[in-house]
């Protein structure tokens, strides 16, 4: 986590606790000449809302301009993490159980690196994903990335 981020998590997560709202990610990146804060945010019943993403805003940006801890200008935004969001912490994983999930590992695990089909059970640090026709164990150090997704 970068300096940034770590900073901006810190502040974020009273505000975030008074909503009783989530954080699923942060990212701070330059894309082109231009550098973007943004900020992923959820609650329990997934149904985060414009009104939730501008009161998180306003209170970020207060905080962020009385600190000025971000050496550059930014352009903060502020979303919930949509239908395929992240999945980067073990309590995500333990709701994503019984949804369907795409899975990236580090190294190949039965011979493949990428993985999609229902998340069955998490215990112990390792994942079981049922794909169509095979079950795969997937050790949580051995996941570079791990999201929601959408079956059609």
């Amino acid at each position: 986590m970068s300096k940034v981020t770590q900073i901006v998590e810190d502040l974020l997560k009273p505000i975030l606790d008074e909503m009783n709202l989530e954080l699923v990610d942060i990212e701070y990146k330059k894309e082109g000449s231009n550098w973007f804060l943004r900020i992923f945010i959820d609650n329990e019943t997934g149904n985060i809302d414009i009104d939730d993403c501008g009161a998180v805003s306003e209170r970020l940006s207060q905080r962020l301009d009385e600190l000025d801890p971000i050496p550059n200008a930014y352009f903060l935004e502020v979303s919930s993490p949509g239908a395929e969001r992240p999945l980067r912490k073990e309590s995500d994983f333990k709701k994503a159980v019984g949804k369907h999930v795409h899975i990236t590992t580090k190294e190949a695990i039965a011979g493949a690196t990428v993985f999609e089909g229902e998340l069955t059970s998490f215990a112990d640090g390792v994942l079981t994903v049922k794909e169509a026709k095979q079950t795969h164990q997937i050790p949580l150090e051995q996941i570079e990335s791990a999201r929601m997704a959408i079956v059609f």
